[in-house]
């Protein structure tokens, strides 16, 4: 009799005690498990898809306009110097290209962000097959080629307009007319917070000609044959 007592006194507190155990709350983990199940797999980095995010809605749609300062296409940048990218959008940054929608853009982004965006469009659409003519593929008329001589355009974009002398120059042929209109007409203002670009040679350059004169310059540019495009994303095509 003691010793079915004893059993099943035993049983009472094994059960209790296993009740005890189901009910109570886990424990939390600790500072070091917490702090290793929030971090992100990656490290913390973003992707290069997440990064150019922000400029595919613009950039990445063929024939897309802007409003601002007054309606054109957004420049074609797949194809286009890294170099001249990442100077551009530091530009942006820095507030010496005034355009609000590319300065908001540019001042979330940092250094390696901009280096990594730059790498990204220079080799978008790339085709080593694709060769361009040493020289302009089209003969100006005699108005454009004074003009040309007189901005010494090929001193820095080269004879063809594509092969600048310097990476950090742009690739100018076959780009679109009215961006480039616009943005010769930025070089010429001054004292305006949301329109204009600081740079003391284009500007020097810009100012010597009318509205009219770019818009030939232009004009004349744009119809030569080039590599820059507009690689549309997937959700665009």
């Amino acid at each position: 009799m003691t010793k079915l007592l004893t059993m099943l006194f035993a049983i009472a507190v094994a059960s209790v005690t296993g009740l005890a155990q189901a009910q109570a709350p886990a424990a939390a983990p600790a500072p070091a498990q917490q702090n290793a199940a929030a971090a992100p797999a990656s490290g913390g980095s973003r992707s290069i898809e997440a990064k150019v995010a922000a400029c595919i809605g613009c950039h990445g749609i063929k024939g897309y306009q802007a409003s601002f300062p007054e309606v054109y296409k957004v420049p074609m940048i797949a194809g286009q110097s890294a170099r001249y990218i990442a100077s551009a959008l530091a530009e942006y940054k820095q507030g010496n290209r005034k355009h609000p929608t590319m300065r908001s853009v540019a001042a979330t982004l940092s250094d390696q962000d901009i280096a990594e965006i730059a790498a990204y469009y220079e080799a978008l659409g790339k085709d080593p097959a694709d060769t361009l003519p040493a020289s302009a593929d089209k003969a100006p008329n005699p108005q454009v080629a004074a003009l040309l001589q007189k901005a010494a355009c090929v001193s820095c974009h080269g004879a063809n307009f594509a092969q600048p002398i310097d990476p950090s120059y742009p690739k100018i042929a076959g780009q679109h007319a009215d961006y480039m209109f616009v943005a010769l007409k930025a070089y010429k203002t001054d004292d305006n917070p949301s329109v204009g670009r600081t740079n003391g040679v284009m500007g020097a350059i810009a100012k010597q000609f009318s509205n009219a004169e770019l818009k030939a310059l232009a004009g004349y540019v744009s119809s030569l044959e080039g590599d820059l495009k507009t690689v549309p994303e997937r959700k665009f095509r």
